[in-house]
Order: structure tokens, then C-alpha cells, then sequence
């Protein structure tokens, strides 16, 4: 999620063997190529980045279409090596998958986003029928962010789904006009995951599996309600501020190569809904956004960039597409730190751009 947590960063292991910094492999005593020049460049960013060489650290670059490259370092919570197939959660980057599955039934003709959030979730008080589904997808219902996860870690109460509802569902009154400006609200989407299960008849795990991750070989790919803090085999975070388990702001577990071929699949349409999920929001009197469907937007070099990150103790994650070039890069950290993680995005859009 975008938020940030205050939970303690990840301790460091003590290495008890030489940093492990995995690459994709090159043929010893080859000429360089230009997949070996851009994985060399791609080690010296992470470290002008501040990067070390043991830091937990994933990156996947794909750039004009060839075969992605993968660099990993350090280890997980449970010490073990960090590899591109090694499964994290993903945050807020959990949110596209969520706008995908919403545009896929809007495709479908199962879903208005002009109708409102009380004719989805009639439990909601009477504000509820101010707000709008596209009011959710682009952060401008007037939603508080929700239940902070501080404060039910002082209740010891999990991040759910049910516990979001019911805490909205005792809400007065909105913070703000929906529509009227832009506010980033983790809740609105939980609400979207809601509203994604009762318009289908099935949970979002299944419907996600089946409509996403399947057709698109993302097979280690999924979202994960609990009871479990974490998927069998995926990276554990901070036992303290484990993930939290409401599903649409977050919820989603993946690796590295899944991330990269998600880009592609938005790049080359292959679900029919790039257009409408790479349409700019909107305020209700006009003013477009530079968010769309949990797809922020800006221009660089002439260039349209979508992006979106993600956060929480312990874990720092950027998603970023350059369209029309199939480029794209996924950062995943196991730390707290997201101004290195932003600068090493930043480097990444300059090399892959120029």
C-alpha cells in the first residue's frame, strides 16, 4: 500500500558466505552484447543508487521487448537467498490487478461505473450513495483511508476486508465532496473488491485466478485473503507488521517475471482492456487527473510512462511500463527505504528512455 507504516526495518542477516548477486547468465570471454551491457548498467544504477551489494533487493528490466533481465541480491526475513522467482507481496501495485478485473466486467456489461457504491453495498450509511464506482477507481470518492494498521495492531486485529467494511460502515460522514479532488484511499478500493465479488457471484481469489493469472501464465501470481499472514513458499515480512489481508488495496503475491509479463500483457493488450484502464480520471467537473485505472501517468521524453508503487514495513515496490517502447521495470525492496528505491526508479526511466 502506499501508505507507510512505521514498523522497524528488516533486520540485516549476517552473511556467512560472499553477498549472493544473481544475474541472468553470460557466456565467459564473450563480446559484450547489448543484454550484457544493459545488465552491467543496470548493477552500476542500483549502486549509485545506494544499493549494496547484500541488500534484499529485486529487479526485473525488460527494454525494446527482449527477454527480461533480472538482478537479485540479499535474503529474506528467513535467510534465504532472494532469487527473481522468490514470491513478495506486492502492496499497492495489488490495486491494477484489482482496476483490471473491475474493467473486465465494465467490458462485459456487468458493471456501470457511474452507478454508486450503495447500490453495491447497501450496509454502507446514506453517504454511500454519493459516491460512484469511477469515484473508487481513481482515489476521488471523499473516502477516509480507512482502518490504519496501527491501530488494529494495538488491538491485535488483522487488516481485513470485513474489518474495513465494518469500520466504514460506522462512518458519519465523508472527508471530502466525492469527485471533487483527488484523494489516495486504500478503503475505496477495498470497497471495489466488494463490489468485484458481488457483481461476479465469486471471490475475487478465484475470479482473478481464472480471468488474469491463468490466461496469462502468471502462475505464481495470486491474491491471498489469510488466515495465514503469507502463501506457502513466499517471502515472510516483519512478524510485527505482517501484510495485511483486505484485498484490492493489497492482497497480492507475486514474483518478479509474473510483474514483467503483467506489463506486457497491458502493453499488448491481451485482455482487451489497456484502453479503458490507461484512460485518464477525471474530477466531475472535467479536470483530468494524472491517475487512471491504479495507473499513474506522466510523460517523459515524449514518452507516455504508467506507473504505480507500492509500500509497507519492511517492503518497497515500483511497477513501470514505457508505452510504445515495451519497456518496463518492476523494483522490488525488502526494506523501508523508498527514497533509494525512488531514485533508482528514476535512473532506470533516464537509461531505458534514452
Amino acid at each position: 500500500m502506499i501508505e507507510r507504516s512505521s514498523g522497524p526495518p528488516a533486520q540485516e542477516p549476517a552473511e556467512t558466505s560472499p553477498p549472493h548477486n544473481r544475474f541472468t547468465s553470460m557466456p565467459p570471454h564473450s563480446e559484450p552484447t547489448p543484454e550484457s551491457r544493459l545488465h552491467d548498467r543496470i548493477t552500476a544504477l542500483t549502486r549509485t543508487a545506494g544499493y549494496r551489494a547484500h541488500d534484499p533487493l529485486i529487479v526485473g528490466v525488460q527494454h525494446d521487448n527482449t527477454p527480461p533481465i533480472f538482478l537479485t541480491s540479499g535474503r529474506t526475513l528467513a535467510g534465504k537467498p532472494l532469487t527473481p522467482n522468490t514470491i513478495v507481496y506486492t502492496a499497492s501495485l495489488s490495486k491494477q490487478l484489482t482496476a483490471v478485473c473491475a474493467a473486465l466486467l465494465v467490458r462485459q456489461d456487468r458493471l456501470d461505473t457511474g452507478s454508486t457504491l450503495a447500490q453495491w453495498m447497501p450496509e454502507l450509511p446514506a453517504w454511500a450513495d454519493t459516491v460512484r464506482v469511477r469515484h473508487l477507481l481513481s482515489h476521488t470518492s471523499g473516502l477516509p483511508e480507512g482502518v490504519k494498521f496501527d491501530d488494529l495492531h494495538r488491538t491485535k486485529q488483522d487488516h481485513t476486508t470485513p474489518g474495513v467494511i465494518h469500520a466504514l460502515a460506522h462512518l458519519d460522514h465523508l472527508v471530502g465532496t466525492p469527485g471533487t479532488e483527488f484523494r489516495y484511499c486504500n478503503a475505496g478500493y477495498v470497497c471495489l473488491a466488494v463490489i468485484i465479488e458481488r457483481a461476479t457471484s465469486h471471490p475475487l481469489p478465484d475470479f482473478a485466478r481464472d480471468h488474469l493469472f491463468t490466461p496469462l501464465g502468471m502462475t505464481a501470481t495470486r491474491f491471498w485473503p489469510g488466515p495465514s499472514p503469507h502463501p506457502p513458499g513466499a517471502a515472510p515480512l516483519d512478524p510485527h507488521y505482517p501484510a495485511p489481508l483486505s484485498l484490492g488495496d493489497g492482497g497480492v503475491w507475486s514474483t518478479a517475471p509474473d510483474l514483467i509479463r503483467w506489463n506486457q500483457a497491458l502493453e499488448h493488450d491481451e485482455l482487451g482492456v489497456s484502453t479503458l484502464l490507461q484512460t485518464p480520471g477525471h474530477l466531475d467537473d472535467g479536470t483530468e487527473l494524472d491517475y487512471a485505472w491504479a495507473l499513474g501517468i506522466r510523460e517523459h521524453a515524449g514518452r507516455r510512462l504508467y506507473q504505480h508503487g507500492g509500500s509497507w514495513a519492511g517492503l518497497t515496490t515500483r511497477l513501470v511500463r514505457l508505452s510504445g517502447q515495451r519497456s518496463s521495470f518492476v523494483i522490488i525492496a525488502l526494506d523501508d527505504n523508498q527514497d533509494r528505491t525512488n531514485t533508482l526508479a528514476t535512473a532506470l526511466i533516464e537509461e531505458l528512455a534514452g
